[in-house]
């Protein structure tokens, strides 16, 4: 428990110090990749365009498209990792540049999933509302 490796874990991984803010980071990163590669299967809609008779122009359609969206997905979910990453991060950097005390501070991750699920809560309000404003316009056939 208070070997010289612990100490100096409990000392670098903090959010307050250069190297554990870089972990943050490399983390949230590797985990969007995750996460977009969960969420879109380059294999899966490849072999679904190709079965809908679908293509993109200028890609034969099988393995070229997969490779095709493979290599578009990198390149968009960098882009949104980067900006997830600095989201994170700035928290903590104004935090540590304004010296104030870490109670004071609200962390990225936090902010994104209220930011998350105040968005969530407006498209299900928004379904509700366009739902009852067609109720109107569906009339009972006896």
């Amino acid at each position: 428990p208070d070997s010289s490796v612990s100490k100096w874990l409990v000392a670098n991984l903090d959010f307050a110090h250069p190297i554990g803010m870089t972990l943050y980071v490399g983390l949230i990163v590797a985990f969007t990749y995750f996460y977009a590669f969960i969420q879109v299967n380059p294999e899966q809609m490849a072999e679904n365009l190709k079965k809908q008779n679908g293509y993109v122009p200028g890609i034969r359609p099988g393995k070229a498209t997969e490779q095709y969206v493979t290599k578009i997905l990198y390149r968009l979910t960098f882009i949104g990792a980067i900006f997830l990453g600095a989201i994170s991060i700035l928290p903590l950097v104004f935090t540590k540049i304004a010296t104030l005390p870490p109670s004071a501070q609200i962390g990225g991750t936090s902010l994104l999933i209220i930011v998350g699920v105040a968005l969530e809560t407006m498209k299900t309000l928004e379904s509700q509302l366009v739902k009852r404003h067609y109720k109107g316009f569906i009339k009972k056939v006896n």
